[in-house]
């Protein structure tokens, strides 16, 4: 039976009470991945150590960006002992605002250190990459869309769409865009978009349910979306975007240990399990999640890290490039959808 638990702002569901778990024997958790993913890490954490887990998701709508504002308000009285970002580049937000603290894992996924803060504010794992999801019955063999150029062939007017790029891994993407191509060359891009008839849609899981069912030929989503979509046997196929030129986005989650946090000793034993090799791969089973620790054995039809090529971006700078692009003209760009 789920209890309920007030705190400040919000509601949060307590999962798997477990019995004479006091006050002071919990963690609170803040996270924008999909709840049917990281609900069950957190019970099995529970049940594994005895610790309360208090879970607060984001909205699919409002992914990360929700959580990173709620945050932000609560940096004088933080309620939040962990962040479980869905990518780095809210994490990179957080260490700026002051609100993250530094904590090394003895065990990191991220051996290489690639994809994690050098000061220790996030700690990455099991990653996401961008891809091109594609509609089998509307887009014939030897067609496939090859990359992001392709949104804008005049063939493609008005039957392609990409999620709203305020929010979650979109979001992170167009700051990729705009770190990558510049600004001048990275507007032009969003504005031929528009010109294009691409539509913005409120989700990247509403691009993987209208590319699913037929309303539109092609879409920019996620990994997951795609195993999803193909999981429940829809007329889909996935690209990675570019692989021929500068490649795709790799979205790791990041692992934040929150400044101040009411339970710091809980939530570094819980960003530690996080890290391991059983979470990375759970992931990768329930969420077609890339292990970013060698060794994790993935199922069929998932891909490891190191096979795919990828935009090289620095995740701390992306997050200052996002904030400044989303307040500008990103924003400017979704009010005129």
């Amino acid at each position: 039976m789920k209890r309920f638990f007030s705190v400040p702002m919000a509601f949060v569901a307590l999962i798997g009470c477990k019995p004479g778990g006091g006050p002071f024997n919990s963690v609170v958790v803040y996270t924008s991945v999909d709840d049917v993913f990281a609900r069950p890490i957190c019970e099995r954490f529970q049940r594994e150590t005895g610790i309360e887990v208090k879970l607060v998701p984001d909205t699919e709508e409002t992914k990360s960006t929700g959580l990173l504002n709620r945050l932000l308000a609560e940096k004088a009285r933080p309620v939040a002992d962990v962040f479980w970002s869905g990518d780095p580049a809210r994490a990179g937000v957080l260490k700026a605002r002051g609100i993250s603290a530094p904590f090394k894992p003895a065990s990191p996924a991220d051996t290489t250190g690639r994809y994690s803060d050098p000061a220790g504010h996030w700690s990455a794992l099991s990653a996401r990459a961008r891809v091109i999801l594609y509609n089998t019955n509307l887009v014939a063999a030897g067609q496939e869309p090859r990359g992001l150029a392709d949104f804008l062939k005049p063939e493609w007017h008005g039957r392609a769409c990409l999620a709203n790029p305020l929010f979650g891994t979109t979001s992170m993407h167009a700051a990729a865009l705009f770190e990558v191509m510049g600004e001048a060359k990275a507007r032009e891009f969003f504005t031929a978009l528009k010109a294009n008839g691409v539509k913005m849609l409120s989700s990247n899981g509403e691009v993987k349910r209208r590319v699913a069912n037929g309303e539109f030929a092609f879409g920019l989503a996620d990994t997951d979306d795609a195993h999803e979509a193909a999981a429940d046997k829809k007329p889909v196929a996935a690209v990675y975007p570019d692989a021929e030129g500068g490649g795709t986005l790799v979205v790791p989650n990041a692992a934040v240990l929150i400044a101040g946090a009411p339970h710091p000793e809980n939530g570094k034993r819980f960003i530690e399990f996080l890290l391991s090799a059983a979470v990375e791969a759970e992931l990768a089973k329930s969420a077609a999640q890339m292990p970013l620790r060698p060794g994790v054995p993935v199922p069929s039809g998932v891909k490891r890290v190191e096979e795919v090529k990828t935009i090289s971006v620095d995740y701390e700078t992306l997050a200052a490039r996002l904030e400044h692009v989303a307040a500008g003209f990103l924003k400017d760009w979704v009010n005129q959808q």
